[in-house]
């Protein structure tokens, strides 16, 4: 069977298109950008709206199939912003309609978890998830993705990009960010871990207080990766020793980011584990993803209404497949 998988859940809209061997046929997306600030709701949903059709013929002509050959039409249901998912939503009764495949609609956090799965090979690791809006330390258990440990406010992406937007990087801010701080030095700043909870808020709040007083900009970005970054590798390390696991999976956007690899590898290294990280193309938000964990539930899940679920959390999904 072919799945072609719809991702629009914040700034992309992709299209994967996926066998149910696990071969990936094409992988396209397209991402709303600014030259500053940030997000805007509306202009991000208009943005999909221009665009879908052409991703989705572009993923098609990639993978050299056509619209009838898919078996399944799958779609990224949340979590996320409502604007954008409505978009990918639409899209999808769309061509289901057209076609008359079955659709079905996936939890786009889980889809990041079993992407990195299917690429890297790893069987059954802790999952560090980093993106825009999560930060998350998981492990299966129980036949649920058990939380160890999340942000107790924003998600290390979206710290990232307000500081970004604060010092005018631009949207998105992480790769600037990253090229800035390698010429950086070291600026103490607020670490904060609760347990195996981590705290990213004051870390953005005083970057931005120290580009105030004159710091030099490579330097705090130096100092608020360091700072973020060993943050996650300690709550990481503590879930390898409690789950009593030996891999460690990177997923999620900021997945791309060499820095926080490193570190990461070198933990495992020393406690003797596997690291994994997810290729580049599938760090962050893309089709294949969706495409792919649409494919492992067919079939097998509860099937949930065919509508959007913004706040809908990775916990409450079961591992069905």
């Amino acid at each position: 069977m072919i799945c072609l998988g719809i991702e629009s859940t914040a700034h992309t809209f992709g299209v994967g298109i996926v066998t149910s061997e696990g071969k990936i046929l094409s992988n396209v997306k397209k991402v709303f950008t600014t030259e500053k600030g940030g997000m805007i709701l509306h202009e991000v949903g208009k943005h999909h709206e221009k665009i879908c059709d052409s991703v989705v013929a572009e993923a098609l002509s990639k993978a050299n199939v056509k619209l009838e050959d898919v078996g399944l039409i799958a779609y990224s249901r949340g979590p996320g912003l409502s604007p954008a998912l409505k978009v990918g939503m639409e899209v999808a009764k769309r061509l289901s309609s057209e076609q008359n495949k079955p659709l079905i609609g996936v939890n786009h956090c889980v889809a990041h978890l079993t992407i990195g799965q299917l690429c890297t090979g790893a069987k059954d690791p802790v999952f560090l998830y980093v993106s825009g809006v999560n930060t998350q330390i998981m492990a299966i258990a129980g036949k649920r993705f058990r939380i160890f440990g999340e942000t107790l406010d924003i998600g290390i992406g979206n710290a990232l990009d307000k500081f970004g937007r604060e010092v005018g990087l631009g949207f998105p801010a992480g790769a600037k960010i990253e090229k800035l701080a390698s010429s950086g030095k070291y600026i103490e700043m607020p670490y904060v871990v609760k347990g195996m909870d981590t705290s990213f808020a004051g870390l953005v709040t005083k970057a931005g207080q120290l580009i105030q007083k004159g710091e030099k900009i490579e330097d705090v970005c130096c100092a608020f990766q360091e700072t973020a970054f060993a943050m996650l590798t300690e709550v990481s390390e503590r879930a390898l020793a409690h789950c009593e696991k030996k891999e460690l999976l990177l997923i999620g956007g900021v997945a791309a980011n060499k820095k926080l690899c490193s570190m990461l590898d070198a933990m495992c290294k020393q406690r003797c584990a596997t690291f994994f990280a997810v290729p580049l193309e599938y760090a962050g938000d893309q089709g294949a993803m969706i495409a792919w964990q649409g494919i492992l539930e067919f079939g097998k899940s509860k099937e949930k209404e065919i509508d959007i679920y913004p706040y809908e959390r990775t916990d409450k999904i079961e591992v069905v497949w």
